[in-house]
């Protein structure tokens, strides 16, 4: 990709930051939000900005960076345009671990655990279903199979609901819709961990990732290991979308989106296409926050809502290309 595309990503990631920081029920000029975040401004904004709007738009850059290169790591394996976390049932398995964890009440740092189990269960169940039609390169067949997989695990997050502690239902519910309006420093450190460490591990695999998508024989003509190597994607990207549920609960749409804006910007090989659909994704769903927040005020719209308005007709758009 050309240095100066990168240099545009950069640029438009810090531009969709700054809006959603001066822009809201209060609304700041740049001047006044930058001098906010430097903690010299007036106490009002300095709260609003500090406090309010730059753990959430933080949040926000990491949901987006993780969902990204999730979503263009399951594509590149998988040799799938439509494969994304979303509609493989990973981020509904990982929902139901999540809302499991908080149902039962465990401790909050247990969450990502629960909700990572339960992505790599929806991973083995759209796999086998998809191995069992003999349609695992099919992009159809697996898409199907995935959202079969998504339709067990919203039937078992209603099960778990109808007989959690009704205190508890409104924390399960917000899984579901997707949210980053709670944001914390304690949640953005917990997923940047997650998602440094699982994009480090995608990128390094990089090359690995160029083989796999050539094809399981031309990869092992390579000297690629292919189970193994597979094994350890499907793994990491769950683990990246598992960390993302158990943040903000579901968003989707944004690992398949992101993928294709990417190589649309020149990002071919896949350590390049890793890195600009996080920051490509990180872009999106900041963008996609300060909609959410500002589109009927004083209420918020889910964030998985908003995405979903975008990536349901690029989906349907896409699929259409396949038949």
């Amino acid at each position: 990709m050309q240095p100066t595309r990168w240099v545009l990503l950069v640029l438009a990631l810090l531009g969709a930051a700054a809006v959603a920081l001066s822009f809201g029920t209060f609304g700041f000029s740049v001047a006044d939000t930058w001098r906010a975040l430097i903690g010299r401004g007036e106490p009002t904004s300095v709260f609003v900005v500090r406090e309010l709007r730059l753990p959430r738009t933080l949040l926000a850059a990491l949901l987006g960076a993780g969902l990204g290169m999730s979503g263009a790591a399951l594509q590149g394996v998988l040799r799938n345009p439509l494969a994304e976390p979303y509609l493989l049932g990973v981020s509904g398995g990982a929902a139901v671990g999540a809302v499991l964890a908080v149902v039962t009440g465990l401790a909050f740092a247990l969450v990502p655990l629960a909700a990572f189990i339960g992505a790599v269960t929806a991973v083995i169940l759209a796999l086998s279903v998809a191995r069992a039609t003999h349609g695992r390169g099919d992009p159809r067949v697996l898409v199907m199979a995935g959202v079969v997989v998504g339709a067990f695990a919203n039937a078992a997050i209603m099960i778990i609901m109808a007989n959690a502690d009704s205190s508890r239902i409104r924390g399960a519910v917000w899984w579901m819709m997707g949210s980053v309006a709670d944001a914390s420093w304690i949640q953005n450190a917990s997923l940047f961990a997650y998602v440094v460490l699982g994009g480090a591990i995608l990128v390094a695999n990089g090359r690995t990732l160029d083989a796999l998508s050539l094809g399981e024989d031309s990869a092992a003509g390579l000297g690629v290991d292919v189970d193994r190597a597979a094994r350890r994607v499907y793994l990491t990207a769950s683990l990246l979308a598992a960390a993302t549920v158990a943040a903000a609960g579901l968003v989707g749409f944004v690992g398949l989106v992101v993928p294709h804006i990417a190589r649309r910007l020149g990002a071919m090989r896949h350590r390049e296409l890793l890195a600009a659909s996080a920051l490509t994704g990180a872009v999106l769903v900041v963008l996609a926050d300060f909609v959410a927040r500002i589109a009927l005020p004083p209420a918020e719209l889910p964030l998985g809502a908003v995405t979903a308005v975008i990536g349901v007709p690029f989906f349907l758009v896409t699929l259409r290309r396949l038949l």
